[in-house]
Parts: structure tokens; sequence; C-alpha cells
């Protein structure tokens, strides 16, 4: 995040938590120090959820959320929808093995075939 993304953030949060400390020389630290390398879309989606979820003034931990587990949810969900791609493509192109295939199979087995 920008500076100034943090200084809208946190007037934003003003509005609906009048306790919340919306000074510049926070935001200008804050920034500095924890949101820096925050991207604000998540920022203000982790804001706009508390807002309408939760009653306590936010801090810095409610702004960045949970960004980790999101990530990690975001690619376990991807992972499963490729898995479940290759199976569908496995079952779209299932077809018997040709004729004679299991025999020659048995008989290599058995030595009968070099």
């Amino acid at each position: 995040m920008e500076l100034i993304e943090v200084a809208k953030l946190y007037r934003h949060i003003k509005k609906y938590f009048p306790f919340f400390d919306a000074s510049a020389d926070r935001a200008k630290d804050d920034h500095t120090r924890y949101l820096k390398d925050f991207p604000a879309d998540t920022a203000w989606a982790n804001i706009d959820q508390h807002i309408l979820t939760e009653t306590v003034t936010p801090q810095i931990a409610h702004i960045r959320g949970r960004l980790g587990d999101q990530i990690d949810s975001k690619r376990s969900k991807d992972k499963a929808a490729e898995y479940e791609a290759q199976l569908q493509e496995w079952a779209a192109s299932d077809s018997p093995p040709p004729p004679g295939y299991w025999e020659d199979m048995r008989r290599k087995l058995r030595g009968d075939i070099e």
C-alpha cells in the first residue's frame, strides 16, 4: 500500500470507529512498519468485512487479515480444480485396451513371448 492509501483507509475506519487514531503520524508509522508490502484491495476488503461483523476498533491485524491463510486456501482450491480437471480428462478418454492386450500380457508374464 502507498502512504496515501493508508491515510484514506484510516479516514474510512474513523467514520465507523470514532476512537480509531487516524492521525497522519500513525498512518506514516503503520505504513512504514506494517502496511508497505500489503495489497490495498485486500486491506479494504478486510476492513469492510470487519465493519460488517465486528464491534471492536480494528488494529493492524484486522487490516492485514489472514492473508497467508487466504493464499493457502486459494492455492489448495486451485490444486483441487486442477486435479478435478485431470480426472474429467481421464474419464473422457477412458477406453478399453485393444483386442488381445490382456492375452499378450499373460503370455509375456509366463515367458511365452520375448
